[in-house]
Order: C-alpha cells, then structure tokens, then sequence
C-alpha cells in the first residue's frame, strides 16, 4: 500500500485546511518544492498536489510553484485542483504530472469524462470527496445529492480506474479514520481506491492495509505529517510490512 505525503497551496505556499474551509488555513511552508524533497528524502514514492486557490476559481492557479515542485523530485506526482477543460489538463500533464485528479467535473459533465478518458486513459484519476455518503463539489463548496458510490460506478462505465476517497468531515481534522465508509466503498465498487481523511497515526496506517485486500491501494496524509503526528519513514513501514 502506498503512503503518499500531500502538498496543498494557496498562492504558492504549502497549507492546510481544516475541512474543506479556506476561512480555516494553516500555512507550513513558503517553499513547497523544499517540501516535496523532504517527502522523496523519507521515501516517498509519490506526491499528491491540490491546487486550492484552482479548485476554489476552477481554473489552475498554482502552476508556477508545481513547476518548480516537479522539477526539484524524481518521483511521480498526481495533481488536482480546477481541473475542468482539456486545455489544463493538458498544461498540467506537459508540466510533467503523471496524473491528473478530475472532481467537480465527473459530477456535472459525463461526455467531458468520456472524452477526456480517450484522450487521456489512466492519466485521468477522479476524486471521490465525500460527506456522510455525498459528494462534495468545487472544492468543497457545495455539497450534492450524489451518492458517492453511485458516482463510481458511473465514472467507471467510462473506463475510469483510479480513484481518490476523502472523507471531507475528518480531513485536517486529525481525529481518525472512517474505516466503515471507506469499506463500504471498496466492497460496493470493487475498485482500486486511495483514501484521504483524518489519518493521525501509523496505526491508522496499520488499520488501512488491513482493506489492502479488498482494493485500498494507497493513503494520502497531509496535516498528521505537518504537525508531525506522523513520520513518514514509520508510516512507509507500516504500509508495506
């Protein structure tokens, strides 16, 4: 299972919000690319990136610092954040990103998906932000009636096969993880899920490898990381024993 650290940036700095809120942001670093050589330094084998100032205008707002982010690593980086058009995804795959992480769009748009999974194939990665079972849109802001496994298997009609679950009421918030849901999600779809959420511990991580047989292929953790609830090397261990 991988253990992947994320970076999150509002005007170029590595933050944090707690839930989703940008009036509820913590700034831990100016330099985002020093940030992301610590990560691979502690053996990070990929790198998850929002751009929330692009998730918030629905355009990428961010592309200066992920250039410079993607240039200073060796490893591969997956990258959200107001990703609506093919024009974007384009730029931001020509940046050199491995991935590209699509969310409003899978909720409004599904002939955008199809297209873009032609043009794309498994470049193409959807995001799965979900509260108490509902999908969550433009970056959090507005909450829909869509339920969070029926917009799976809609997406994976496309030809979708990857995908990141958050649990948006837990992120940032430190406070654990939901296994019930995710395991729900997993057995229900029978896909290949990353699960972003709440993580605080290794023994978190622990617990996750546990659903690595039912198709959790890897965990995102961001501020456990930052308030150094977790290391990364520990963490990484845990994952992989």
């Amino acid at each position: 299972m991988l253990v992947i650290p994320a970076i999150d940036l509002i005007k170029g700095k590595v933050v944090r919000l707690i839930q989703g809120d940008y009036d509820q942001v913590a700034v831990y670093s100016k330099d985002p690319a020093e940030i992301a050589k610590e990560w691979q330094a502690k053996g990070a084998g990929r790198l998850h990136i929002v751009d929330l100032d692009g998730a918030r205008s629905g355009a990428p707002m961010n592309t200066e610092a992920l250039g410079h982010i993607i240039e200073s690593i060796d490893m591969p980086v997956e990258v959200g954040g107001g990703l609506r058009n093919k024009e974007d995804i384009r730029r931001i795959l020509d940046l050199g990103a491995s991935w590209v992480i699509l969310g409003t769009k899978a909720c409004e748009d599904l002939d955008f998906i199809k297209g873009i999974v032609s043009d794309f194939g498994e470049k193409i990665i959807i995001s799965i932000d979900a509260k108490e079972g509902k999908v969550a849109t433009r970056g959090w802001v507005e909450t829909t009636d869509i339920e969070d496994v029926d917009l799976i298997k809609r997406m994976q009609d496309t030809g979708i096969r990857s995908f990141i679950y958050t649990d948006i009421a837990r992120d940032g918030m430190l406070s654990g993880l939901n296994i019930k849901g995710v395991s729900r999600v997993l057995k229900e779809t029978n896909t290949s899920l990353i699960y972003s959420g709440g993580v605080s511990s290794v023994d978190d991580v622990k617990d996750l490898r546990a659903l690595e047989k039912d198709g959790l292929a890897g965990v995102i953790i961001g501020k456990a990381l930052y308030e150094k609830k977790i290391d990364l090397t520990l963490a990484k261990a845990a994952a992989e024993d």
